[in-house]
């Protein structure tokens, strides 16, 4: 059974705005939303730190212009888990979708994120990334 609640549902939103930040506003807003050694696993990689989380955003934006990060529903949550589905826009038009499963330390914070992509963008080769 899922549900929501308030604070899953804050740290959600939290996190999809932290997406669509600058580096510096990421920077504020991740040393709260994020455990200390949060951790990435998505199919383009491992990603380890909210120095690392920063340094994807930033060269995703220098690589692709302009973007969108945003929720396709309501999340939802149950066990310490938050699901958030998502859609990438990029100049106007829908780049990718996926799947984000957030788990939660105990202070509330999320301390690692695993990545689904729904739809992937045209020509990603998920077998050109590593997998760990």
């Amino acid at each position: 059974m899922t549900g929501t609640t308030a604070q899953p549902v804050a740290t959600a939103e939290a996190y999809v705005r932290f997406w669509n930040l600058d580096a510096d506003a990421q920077r504020a807003l991740g040393r709260t939303l994020f455990a200390d050694d949060v951790a990435q696993y998505a199919p383009v990689g491992v990603l380890a730190g909210l120095d690392a989380l920063i340094d994807f955003t930033t060269q995703f934006a220098e690589h692709m212009g302009s973007y969108e990060f945003r929720a396709r529903r309501e999340p939802e949550e149950h066990h310490g888990r938050i699901r958030v589905q998502w859609e990438l826009v990029c100049r106007g038009a829908s780049f990718a979708e996926g799947t984000d499963v957030l788990t939660l330390d105990g202070q509330g914070r999320i301390a690692t994120i695993t990545t689904f992509l729904d739809r992937a963008p045209e020509g990603f080769d998920p077998h050109a990334h590593p997998s760990e």
